[in-house]
């Protein structure tokens, strides 16, 4: 399963969730870090991510646009990058299940 994590949330996601979520990226990574979101939803689409963000935008999105590239709206205030870890982590289930459904496009955790 592969997340591209927006900028609004930290890069060290990557890597502490490496063993959940293999081969998951950071826009930073990818020097998408200033990327209008259109750029970045074209990126994750043509690339084969799920987006995961907590900006709204990427929530209008897919609700305009559809699938691909499909969005993981996580609708939380402020959170610490640990919390926001233990989420997806806690999560994970679900996630797999929004993956593997051809139907869906938009799935939002809080």
């Amino acid at each position: 399963m592969k997340l591209l994590f927006d900028q609004n949330l930290s890069h060290r996601l990557v890597e502490a969730l490496q063993n959940e979520y293999p081969d998951s990226k950071h826009v930073r990574d990818l020097g998408l870090s200033r990327a209008s979101d259109s750029l970045v939803w074209a990126y994750a689409s043509d690339n084969s991510f799920t987006l995961v963000s907590k900006d709204a935008d990427f929530h209008q999105l897919s609700l305009l646009h559809g699938a691909p590239p499909k969005v993981i709206w996580v609708r939380r205030g402020n959170c610490t990058t640990d919390e926001f870890i233990d989420l997806l982590r806690a999560h994970r289930r679900e996630i797999e299940a929004f993956e593997s459904d051809v139907e869906a496009s938009f799935l939002a955790l809080s």
